[in-house]
């Protein structure tokens, strides 16, 4: 066989990268300019003792906004907001190259980068993405973490102490002493209702709400009393 027979190495045609769903078309992206997307990252500190969901919604390749969320200690809540102020104008590859001061923001950016390099992203079918002020929206109206605290032992049961409508005051129980439904105060909209000059009371009463099947409960339980 000549030389001449044989295949040249990548003499094969190449038709590029794979497609990727991005804000309602398959792209091929060849550049960090190229990514747009609204998505989410989560990662873990170290140590084990915390975790950071991260939120951007991305534009050409540059980060327009950014959600911070984190669960551990005092320090990870004060990185997250050195990590609001970093982020914001950064393409994603300078994001992904700078330190955001904790391990677990750090590791949420990791993944977040590749959820959106392979477009993987809330908005991948969304035509021309999510809006500026779409990750506020994750906090709900009331702009509240939506933080699930949930304290169970053996001897004492179950205690609820933050969801997504608010902080829990009363549990309600059946006769089984199971939670059937919850009382709950929404925080900011009870700071918003005394600073509108309402009285305490009154402005606890009508920041207050119920869930499920309070009205129904044979035992009250006050978690403010009864914590443990």
């Amino acid at each position: 066989m000549k030389n001449t027979d044989c295949y040249k190495v990548n003499s094969c045609p190449c038709s590029g990268p794979a497609p990727i769903p991005q804000e309602g078309f398959f792209t091929q992206v060849k550049n960090i300019q190229e990514i747009s997307g609204f998505s989410h990252g989560c990662g873990k500190c170290a140590p084990r003792q915390g975790v950071c969901k991260l939120t951007l919604n991305v534009k050409n390749g540059i980060i327009q906004e950014a959600l911070v969320e984190t669960v551990g200690c005092s320090g990870m809540t004060h990185s997250a907001c050195m990590a609001g102020e970093i982020l914001i104008g950064k393409t994603l590859l300078e994001a992904l190259n700078t330190d955001l001061v904790c391990d677990a923001i750090n590791d949420a950016m990791k993944d977040i980068f590749q959820q959106l390099a392979y477009g993987r992203s809330q908005s991948a079918f969304s035509i021309g993405g999510l809006p500026i002020g779409a990750a506020v929206e994750e906090l709900g109206r009331a702009h509240h973490s939506k933080t699930g605290t949930v304290y169970s032992s053996n001897q004492t049961g179950v205690r609820y102490y933050n969801t997504t409508e608010g902080y829990i005051t009363k549990l309600a129980l059946d006769e089984h002493n199971e939670v059937i439904g919850y009382e709950y105060v929404n925080l900011p909209r009870l700071l918003t209702n005394i600073r509108a000059g309402i009285e305490a009371q009154e402005a606890l009463q009508k920041s207050s709400g119920t869930y499920g099947r309070f009205e129904d409960a044979v035992k009250i339980l006050d978690t403010m009393e009864e914590q443990l």
